[in-house]
């Protein structure tokens, strides 16, 4: 199976940007178990001055790894904790979504290893 990487963004409400740095220099541990045990690897969150986040992770499946974090007492409980923190996490019928169900992808275009490893096949 192939590793995914994934990134992703979401927007931190201006006066809020003090309380996720918080949140997150001490996650729960019930949480980051959680994560490993669903597979999130190389999980890293950086956060702008403006409030922008850009998520990274490594999954070998993340519909899975996303599903497996939906059945977990814990992540209701920190989406629940979090969803104050974050600009518009409504979907088009306008409902609130946990921030992890409203993450904004970005796709992938480079990744150095990958293409050495194809230059190398050449």
């Amino acid at each position: 199976m192939t590793t995914q990487r994934v990134c992703f963004q979401l927007q931190v409400k201006p006066d809020r940007i003090e309380a996720y740095r918080e949140a997150h220099a001490a996650v729960w541990p019930d949480m980051l178990e959680a994560l490993d045990e669903t597979g999130w690897r190389n999980y890293s969150i950086f956060l702008r001055p403006d409030g922008l986040v850009i998520g990274y992770f490594e999954t070998d499946d993340l519909q899975a790894s996303l599903d497996g974090m939906a059945l977990t007492a814990v992540n209701a409980r920190w989406q629940a904790a979090m969803a104050d923190n974050f600009v518009d996490l409504a979907d088009a019928s306008g409902k609130q979504r946990p921030a992890d169900q409203a993450f904004d992808y970005i796709p992938e275009v480079f990744n150095l290893a990958d293409q050495l490893a194809a230059a190398q096949r050449l």
